[in-house]
């Protein structure tokens, strides 16, 4: 049986389905590509979540596909901030709660906003971090914008 991290739980509260999916941990290779490989799935399938600093906002978060980059300027311009900056590294977990390759956009300690790459809609489940690093969820993605209030757009 897989242990439930506490983004697992949220979604159980919402009623949402999803499926945990395991993989073994390389604390050397953590690229979503590599995520991808391990659990034998398209890579366009893996979301990373990614944590910024905004002008207006302090904090949001962009879930990305993993092959894919972030273009700051469209976040900035989707979150009505002038500009954004990615989270330096050290402050993720004071942050958000996670540590890097575990960092999920279910759960964090506050209900930042939060900005789904587009081309999620044409799945029809996407995969995230469960919150800890060796485990995945598979979600439907309007039931992962739902569960969070988050909102497509384009951000690649």
């Amino acid at each position: 049986m897989i242990p439930k991290t506490n983004a697992a739980r949220i979604l159980d509260g919402f009623n949402i389905s999803y499926e945990l999916r395991t993989y073994e941990v390389d604390e050397e290779h953590q690229s979503a590509l590599e995520v991808a490989e391990a659990i034998g799935v398209a890579p366009e399938r893996i979301y990373k979540t990614l944590v910024l600093k905004g002008q207006n906002d302090p904090y949001l978060v962009a879930v990305i596909p993993g092959n894919a980059h972030l273009d700051l300027k469209k976040i900035a311009k989707a979150s009505n901030n002038k500009y954004c900056e990615m989270l330096p590294m050290k402050d993720l977990l004071s942050i958000t709660g996670y540590i890097r390759g575990g960092c999920s956009p279910i759960g964090m300690k506050k209900l930042f906003p939060i900005y789904i790459e587009e081309l999620a809609t044409l799945e029809d489940s996407i995969i995230i971090s469960a919150g800890k690093k060796g485990l995945q969820i598979i979600i439907n993605p309007t039931d992962l914008a739902q569960s969070l209030n988050a909102f497509f757009t384009d951000l690649v």
